[in-house]
């Protein structure tokens, strides 16, 4: 039996590469985007930050995504040198090499780490951070430009009395459901197709998008644990937890017929 069609929800362009690859595995692949990215409100910030790198040890990046918009408002022919430059997974990492930044000026979690987040990052940079070393967390904002998201890592700065910083390279907005929106969320309500989800905040967005949807039938799979746990609270019947892998994705979505 063929696997069931996989519903792709990352971000737009993100959620469109990844349904391409799922193809080419051979997957059935469809895109419903629940955040929608947009740029950040306020651009001094970032155009400053570029002109501190040097006060920086080292450069925090939440996603690809914060790359992505950072490194627009850098000034023409200014390289990204000097700092360090964390990031919290391979598709992150990506990010940073495409934008120009060195490998070895990297720090990730391996590729065969167990789970990409900042507590799996915290453990490969935690000792580049003492007394007064100062860090950039870049990073995105609601709709209204204001930070948002976890502060876990930005709490262990403080704890190792570093310092930090934060600026908004872009907002996250709720998506605008068409009504082939609406159907295809009706299918992978109904457990016609696997959800794949890489935020918990996509989630809330489906929930909010579709008021008084039931998931008891819906199955999808979760990129990280904390992300599962969101899926199984807002009702989804089953759900299975797997690294942001191709391969294991494919694996895990293919279990389901």
């Amino acid at each position: 039996m063929a696997a069931k069609p996989v519903i792709v929800t990352r971000p737009a362009r993100e959620a469109a590469q990844w349904a391409d690859e799922f193809r080419a595995a051979g997957l059935d692949a469809a895109v419903l985007p629940l955040i929608a990215i947009e740029p950040a409100i306020e651009v001094e910030p970032l155009r400053a930050a570029w002109k501190h790198l040097p006060d920086y040890a080292a450069l925090m990046f939440v996603s690809a995504t914060a790359v992505e918009h950072f490194f627009l408002h850098a000034e023409e022919g200014q390289r990204a040198t000097g700092p360090r430059f964390w990031a919290t997974g391979p598709g992150t990492a990506r990010a940073l090499l495409r934008a120009g930044v060195p490998q070895d000026a990297i720090d990730a979690p391996p590729p065969d780490a167990a789970r990409f987040d900042s507590e799996a990052l915290w453990e490969r940079v935690k000792g580049q951070v003492g007394q007064g070393v100062r860090v950039l967390i870049v990073r995105g904002g609601d709709a209204a430009g204001q930070p948002s998201g976890r502060d876990w890592l930005a709490r262990e700065i403080d704890a190792a009395k570093g310092l930090r910083d934060t600026v908004v390279a872009y907002r996250r907005l709720p998506p605008s459901f068409d009504d082939a929106a609406r159907a295809l969320a009706l299918d992978g309500a109904a457990g016609r197709a696997v959800w794949l989800f890489s935020s918990s905040e996509a989630i809330a967005n489906l929930c909010d998008a579709m008021p008084g949807t039931g998931w008891h039938a819906a199955c999808a799979v979760a990129t990280h644990a904390r992300i599962g746990e969101a899926a199984r609270a807002a009702g989804f019947g089953v759900v299975r937890v797997c690294p942001p892998l191709r391969e294991a994705l494919v694996a895990s979505i293919e279990s389901f017929t």
